[in-house]
């Protein structure tokens, strides 16, 4: 059967830079597009050119893509012509064979922020979009509100569509701008909006997430009709964000009846990609991942109940809704105090451990997961530290090296700026090989700024391993997260420290202690021997 086309338009470099504490460089919004077109989109939003120096910048030198390369603006000014509408000449001077216009389509917007007549608006979208096609562009309307629009005066909103359609253009794209309308509504709309003259295959679809509805609203509009749909990767945007493409993409391609109805850009050997580039846009943004993320978050084939574990033992259909490795992903079996032998022997089979059921060590590491996590410790987040404990348990833990002492120092002084400044500096002494080595390191970056005690200790702990040092020299500390588990004067601190290596490979340590740095101490040992271990 002839499955109908839908067309994917990726916005994260101009939708995705309206994030709260999101902005792209010009270096990276070009690995980011290229990374997009591996994935396999249509359309590549690249930003408005002229708005600012790095979307300028970008159009420059925009990296050849088989995706359709597309310049933002806006639609000209009332009183002038397009042809001599300078905002408009900047973003036809990216030289993009697409160029995407905002154009007002709910009335309320058009005379209380633009102040102008509606007619005058629909001059504006009209010639507008006929100097894109009569430059040889490809021309898509976004029509801004158009849900609230429809909804005030659903007569000025669909004369705004079919003002841009009868300009040329090839896509009018529905606005939900507010993000407020809810996917039934959605729905409803774009029937009504194809049965009033639009056709399905010239409309596409723009949600925002404020509902938490914008991957349904987009689905929504599908069933309608429309054939595009606009988001952003791990659902960047303004607010709450934008279409997520991360989700709805393997939705249209593994779940029915999108699966078997629809096709799009992305084949399925791309789709096992997508959880690397979700994770490469967050290490670009210098963010966590959001571990819940559907599809391709950390968590997202986590079992952790022991009912669940011994289910996916006999059959992963019993509690998966797909196969994680569809889209990059993995099962992961957590270790916690809920765990039972199922969980056990299946995390430890992840790692490499075979097990039989029944043995008396099992019960042994599940007792000391139990008393250990009474104490602070949560091995559901911290993979790496529990496959040490059980290789410990098992008398099957390699000793690397052994640590005799560690020294941290905190000081307060003034530099020669007469500014009161702080430095620390650590002191660590291990055994390798029978030979004592004593490394020191101060936590002060390349451009002068104190980084923090366990920063000094880190690169203490690392600096000297004798053999074992090509082992670690790749590793890298991403994330650094602090809870104190017990509240008064008995407190507990507890560190989860995030590791990465050259070849991407991450992992997670913990330590828990009283003392700050003794706790993020453990977590660092833990995290060096996991990473020599994969070597071993």
């Amino acid at each position: 059967m002839t499955r109908t086309r839908l067309s994917l338009y990726d916005t994260t470099l101009r939708d995705g830079q309206q994030t709260q504490g999101v902005q792209f460089s010009t270096a990276e919004k070009q690995r980011i597009a290229e990374m997009l077109d591996t994935l396999g989109v249509d359309y590549i939003e690249g930003g408005w050119p002229g708005a600012n120096p790095t979307d300028s910048a970008f159009f420059d030198a925009a990296p050849k893509t088989r995706a359709t390369m597309t310049a933002f603006g806006m639609t000209k000014r009332a009183g002038r012509s397009a042809a001599n509408d300078d905002v408009l000449a900047a973003v036809m001077n990216a030289g993009t064979s697409a160029v995407c216009l905002v154009g007002k389509a709910h009335d309320f917007h058009v005379e209380r922020a633009l102040g102008i007549t509606l007619a005058e608006n629909i001059e504006n979208v009209a010639a507008s979009v006929a100097h894109l096609v009569a430059e040889g562009r490809e021309a898509l309307l976004d029509a801004e509100h158009f849900f609230d629009g429809y909804k005030a005066n659903p007569d000025y909103a669909l004369e705004v569509c079919h003002a841009a359609l009868s300009a040329g253009a090839r896509w009018i794209v529905l606005c939900d701008t507010n993000g407020g309308t809810l996917p039934a509504e959605i729905g409803r709309i774009t029937a009504e909006v194809i049965a009033a003259g639009i056709p399905g295959d010239r409309l596409g679809i723009h949600t925002h997430n404020d509902t938490e509805n914008a991957v349904a609203g987009a689905l929504a509009a599908v069933d309608a009709g429309a054939r595009q749909i606009q988001g952003t990767l791990n659902g960047l945007g303004e607010r709450c964000g934008n279409t997520n493409l991360t989700s709805l993409i393997p939705t249209l391609l593994l779940k029915e009846t999108y699966a078997s109805t629809y096709e799009t850009g992305v084949t399925l050997d791309a789709l096992e990609n997508l959880s690397r580039i979700s994770r490469k846009l967050d290490d670009i943004l210098n963010r966590v991942p959001m571990r819940q993320a559907a599809y391709v978050g950390a968590s997202a084939f986590a079992h952790k109940a022991g009912l669940h574990a011994s289910a996916i033992l006999k059959d992963p259909s019993t509690y998966e809704h797909i196969d994680p490795a569809l889209v990059g992903n993995a099962r992961i079996i957590p270790m916690s105090n809920q765990a039972g032998q199922s969980n056990l022997r299946r995390r430890l089979s992840d790692a490499g451990i075979e097990v039989a059921p029944g043995d008396p060590a099992l019960a042994l590491i599940l007792d000391q997961i139990k008393e250990r996590e009474a104490e602070g410790y949560t091995y559901d987040s911290a993979q790496a530290s529990f496959e040490l404990l059980a290789r410990r348990a098992l008398g099957i833990l390699p000793e690397f090296f052994e640590v005799k002492r560690y020294k941290v120092t905190v000081e307060r002084r003034k530099n020669k700026r007469d500014r009161m400044v702080s430095l620390s500096e650590a002191v660590v002494v291990v055994k390798v090989d029978g030979e004592k080595k004593l490394s020191v390191s101060e936590s002060m970056d390349d451009l002068g700024c104190d980084r923090g005690p366990v920063n000094a200790l880190s690169k203490a702990l690392a600096k000297d391993l004798g053999r074992y040092q090509s082992g670690i020299d790749d590793m890298r500390l991403v994330d650094f997260k602090v809870r104190i588990t017990q509240g008064g004067t008995e407190a507990v601190t507890r560190v989860i420290i995030d590791s990465e290596d050259g070849q991407g490979n991450r992992w997670s340590t913990v330590g828990v202690s009283a003392n700050i740095v003794d706790a993020s101490f453990d977590a660092l040992l833990d995290a060096i021997n996991w990473k020599l271990l994969q070597g071993a």
